[in-house]
């Protein structure tokens, strides 16, 4: 039986890649394991912040049917969501392992995991319930105050930088106890460790390049000295304007200082050169194990990060920078003569029927998501059977909408019904709104249209007679979602 596992890194854009063809990101060991696998440049997070991202990539569910369109923390997830990717393979025999963020509540849930290792970063929530008393919700904190030299009270936020924020430092402790290297770490112990007459299934689940910025000074200062990016900026960012707060180094929209953003783009960018490091790390303890001819290996994120794009940051967006991931898979047992693309929408919810696929088990009827292996496999090609991609998520007291085939995506915002058309292929960077323009109105219509049959029926009432509806309430958990609690 094969081994598979799964590395997820917490808000990593899908054009963070050098092998997609940025301009400064340095990532040559991912890029290795596109080379011999299957990079999807077209892969989504429909709900693109950690919770109901993670929920889709646990369940392979769209937030359709599980009911997660929103952030919203404290909520029971395996009473809501009983059927997960640990438990289908650990109901397989295999011996399963999550070593990371999970971001689930409560935190210590399993979700079909044989044991869960832990660190989900700063978790407001968890803190302010378990009263700092990091041994209910954290592995690593507890692991770092056993270390030669470091005192009983350290942590995370010694160096006082928030974990929503863009301000951005090197490091401030030896870079062995950077939580990047201390997740490598924990895997590779695990190896050691695990029941070597099972198959194994391994999450690892990066808490960076999500801030705060500090990756090891070395990471830092190789694009600290880069050329600052152009600002890229549309011609629909007044749409967002109430919600703007210029200075405010942890809002959703802000315009900072030129040196600020440079800055925070060196942070997150030195956190990927690290983390994929800490990757290859991984890799060639699979060949000091005898694992890596047996081994399959999917990389992607929760989510991605505006990085200043039309003056946004963070996340819970429909534009590429915040929906667009990477998803890259690698079956050793068919290593490509050369890179594959698929440039098709693809989607989180793909993911465990993928890999269940790809291990040769059976998909539950739960899932939605669609298995992506013809694709991995040698010879074999299908469409995938999805028209467009529809996302969402509940924020700036809304629910904004989106719909993409790739080519083209719409968005609508439901409180004032704003709507945004663009054509991804000639403005991949968003910055020009076809729907204000009478030549597209055709175009504009149809798109909508999509929209409109993806939300008829909802419960928040979006659709009246065949038309969109502005102004409704909104929730950040669908009914049904709830009934199950």
């Amino acid at each position: 039986m094969t081994n598979v596992i799964l590395i997820c890194a917490d808000q990593w854009r899908g054009d963070c890649l050098s092998i997609d063809g940025h301009a400064q990101v340095q990532t040559p060991h991912l890029d290795a394991l596109a080379r011999t696998g299957t990079r999807f440049s077209k892969a989504y997070s429909a709900t693109p912040t950690c919770v109901p991202a993670r929920v889709a990539l646990f369940t392979g569910q769209s937030q359709e049917r599980h009911g997660r369109v929103g952030y919203e923390e404290g909520v029971p997830f395996e009473k809501a969501h009983p059927i997960s990717i640990a438990g289908e393979f650990r109901k397989a025999g295999y011996h399963t392992q999550a070593i990371g963020k999970m971001h689930v509540y409560p935190e210590r849930a399993r979700l079909g995991f044989d044991d869960v290792t832990l660190h989900d970063g700063f978790l407001h929530h968890a803190r302010g319930e378990h009263r700092q008393d990091f041994r209910f919700f954290d592995d690593y904190v507890p692991w770092l105050r056993r270390q030669p030299g470091v005192g009983p009270e350290e942590e995370y936020f010694d160096n006082g930088v928030n974990c929503n924020s863009v301000i951005a430092r090197p490091w401030d402790k030896p870079e062995r106890l950077h939580p990047t290297n201390w997740l490598a770490t924990q895997a590779i112990d695990w190896m050691h460790r695990r029941d070597p007459s099972k198959p194994f299934f391994l999450y690892l689940s990066f808490h960076r390049p999500h801030p705060p910025y500090d990756p090891p000074a070395w990471a830092f200062e190789q694009y600290l000295g880069q050329p600052e990016a152009p600002q890229v900026s549309g011609d629909w960012s007044h749409h967002w304007e109430a919600h703007r707060r210029d200075g405010d180094t942890q809002a959703a929209i802000a315009r900072l200082s030129p040196e600020m953003l440079h800055r925070a783009r060196a942070g997150y960018y030195g956190h990927m050169t690290h983390i994929d490091q800490q990757i290859n790390r991984i890799l060639e303890s699979l060949a000091d194990f005898g694992l890596a001819e047996d081994t399959v290996i999917a990389f992607t994120s929760d989510h991605g990060e505006m990085m200043g794009d039309h003056d946004m940051f963070r996340k819970a967006l429909p534009y590429e920078g915040s929906a667009r991931v990477p998803l890259i898979i690698s079956d050793s047992r068919n290593k490509q003569v050369s890179p594959r693309t698929v440039d098709q929408v693809v989607e989180l919810r793909d993911i465990m029927p993928t890999l269940l696929d790809l291990a040769g088990l059976e998909i539950p009827d739960s899932v939605d998501g669609v298995s992506l292996a013809p694709y991995i496999r040698a010879h074999e090609y299908q469409p995938i059977p999805r028209q467009h991609l529809h996302g969402e998520h509940v924020y700036f007291g809304q629910s904004i909408q989106w719909v993409t085939d790739g080519r083209y995506k719409y968005v609508w915002g439901s409180a004032e019904g704003i709507e945004q058309l663009f054509d991804l292929r000639e403005d991949p960077a968003e910055t020009q709104n076809l729907a204000v323009f009478p030549e597209h109105a055709e175009l504009l219509a149809a798109w909508r249209d999509r929209l409109i049959v993806d939300l008829a029926g909802r419960e928040e009432g979006f659709v009246k007679d065949g038309e969109l509806l502005a102004g409704q309430p909104v929730t950040t958990i669908l009914r049904h979602t709830r009934e199950r609690l």
